[in-house]
C-alpha cells in the first residue's frame, strides 16, 4: 500500500472518487458537490486558511486501485475542546474494510499534526463550520442524507474505535413529520403570546435579507456566541450567507420572532437541497442549476432541514420558541408544500437543545459521533466533552 499526498488535478479527481468507491452499493448514498469538496482545500476560497493548515491523502494498494483517503487540518480557531492542549481535526475519512489500511490513513495524518504541534486529533471534522461533514455516522443508515450530513460505510466505525479513537460526544439528529401535531402546549403558548401587545412571529421576504441578516446575527451573539463553542458573527458574513442560499430559499420556512420589532429568536429551515444534488452526480453546471430551479418551482423537494434555532437569553423559557414554532407550522401544516421535517444535529452535550427536539414530538432518526485521539495519554487524560452551561 501507498500513500499519496494530493498534489495535482489527477489526485484531486482520485480523491473525490474514493469516497464514490466506498459507497456505491448503499442506494441512500448521495455525492457531495465536487466543487464544494475542493473549496474546502483552495486557500482562495476557505478563510480557515488564516488560521491554519489543511492536507489531503489517497491511499492505494499495490496494484495502484483507489482504497482510501484522509484530510488533516490545524486551526487555532477551534476551541471545540475545552482542554489545554493543542488539538487538530481528521475528515474526509474513506477506507475499505480494512484495519491495517485504515491504521496507515491515521498514521499519516497523526505524524503530519505532530510536526504541527499537535497533541490531538478529533474526527472526522471539517475544516470548516460544524453544520457540514461533522461526526462518523453510527446510526440511521436507512435514509438518505440531509445536505450536510455526514454518510459512510457502517464499519467505520470498527476502524475508528480498533485504531484507539474515543467517543469524544454523539450528535442526535432528529425528525418528524411536517403535518403530525403538535403537543398541546405550543398552541397554548401560541395563543398567549398572541393576546399580548408587542410580540409577533413572522417569515423572512427575500426582498428584505439585509434586515434579517442582521436579525440573525443579533438572535445568534446572544443566544450562542456566549458558550464558547461558537465566536460571534457579523451582519456581513450572514447576509453573504443568505445571499449563497437565495435560489434554493423558502421565505416561508424562515421565521423570527420580535419583540416590539427587536428579534429575539429564530428558527431557520431549507428545503433539504440534497434531494436536488442526488440527481447532478457530484456536478453543478448550467444545465444543473437550471434543473434545480425547475425542480424547486415545481416542488420537487418534499423534504426541509432545521439549520439553525436560537432565543435571546432574556426570552428563553418563557414559551417564545413554541410560539414561533406554531405561528410558523399554522402556515405550512395541510398544504403539502413539504412531508418530512429533519432537524440539525445537537451534541449530547446540549440538553436544552435535544429536549426542544422532543418536546415537538420528534424522534431520534441519526447518531453520529465525534471521536478523539490523544497522543501521549500519559501526559493527557481523555475526557469527554463537557456539558453545555447556560448564563
Amino acid at each position: 500500500m501507498k500513500v499519496i499526498e494530493v498534489n495535482s488535478k489527477i489526485d484531486e479527481k482520485d480523491f473525490l472518487e474514493v469516497n464514490v468507491l466506498m459507497n456505491k452499493n448503499n442506494p441512500n448514498y448521495i455525492r457531495a458537490l465536487d466543487n464544494e469538496v475542493n473549496a474546502v482545500f483552495d486557500k482562495t476560497k476557505n478563510k480557515n486558511f488564516k488560521y491554519g493548515n489543511a492536507i489531503r491523502w489517497i491511499l492505494k494498494d499495490d496494484t495502484n486501485k483507489l482504497i482510501g483517503r484522509i484530510a488533516a487540518f490545524t486551526n487555532s480557531k477551534y476551541i471545540n475542546n475545552g482542554t489545554e492542549f493543542a488539538t487538530g481535526g481528521i475528515g474526509y475519512f474513506d477506507c475499505i474494510n480494512n484495519q491495517d489500511a485504515a491504521n496507515l490513513l491515521f498514521d499519516t495524518a497523526k505524524k503530519w499534526l505532530q510536526n504541527n504541534g499537535m497533541e490531538a486529533m478529533d474526527g472526522p471534522i471539517n475544516f470548516g463550520d460544524r453544520d457540514k461533514n461533522w461526526g462518523l455516522m453510527v446510526e440511521g443508515f436507512n435514509d438518505e442524507p440531509v445536505y450536510g450530513m455526514s454518510f459512510n460505510p457502517e464499519y467505520y466505525k470498527k476502524l475508528f474505535e480498533d485504531y484507539g479513537f474515543k467517543n469524544y460526544y454523539n450528535q442526535f439528529f432528529y425528525k418528524m413529520m411536517v403535518d403530525a401535531p403538535l403537543p398541546d402546549r405550543f398552541p397554548e403558548r401560541h395563543a398567549k403570546f398572541k393576546a399580548k401587545p408587542g410580540y409577533e412571529a413572522k417569515h423572512i421576504s427575500i426582498k428584505n435579507l439585509e434586515k434579517h441578516a442582521q436579525d440573525f446575527a443579533t438572535v445568534y451573539n446572544a443566544a450562542w456566541a456566549q458558550h464558547g463553542e461558537n465566536k460571534e458573527i457579523t451582519k456581513e458574513h450572514v447576509l453573504k450567507l443568505f445571499n449563497t442560499m437565495k435560489p434554493i430559499m423558502d421565505e416561508r420556512v424562515i421565521w423570527f420572532a420580535y419583540y416590539k420589532e427587536e428579534p429575539i429568536a429564530m428558527f431557520i429551515n431549507i428545503p433539504d437541497i440534497n434531494q436536488y444534488f442526488k440527481h447532478f452526480n457530484g456536478k453543478m453546471g448550467l444545465l444543473q442549476k437550471l434543473y434545480l430551479l425547475w425542480m424547486k418551482k415545481t416542488g420537487k423537494c418534499k423534504r426541509l432541514t432545521g439549520l439553525a434555532f436560537g432565543v435571546v437569553p432574556k426570552y428563553q423559557a418563557l414559551g417564545i420558541d413554541s410560539f414561533m414554532i406554531y405561528e410558523c407550522a399554522l402556515l405550512l401544516q395541510g398544504k403539502n408544500w413539504y412531508n418530512n421535517y429533519e432537524m440539525g444535529w445537537a451534541g449530547e452535550w446540549n440538553p436544552k437543545m435535544i429536549n426542544i427536539y422532543k418536546a415537538l414530538g420528534a424522534t431520534p432518526s441519526r447518531r453520529m459521533t465525534t471521536y478523539r485521539y490523544i497522543f501521549n495519554e500519559n501526559k493527557y487524560k481523555f475526557e469527554r466533552h463537557p456539558v453545555m452551561e447556560y448564563k
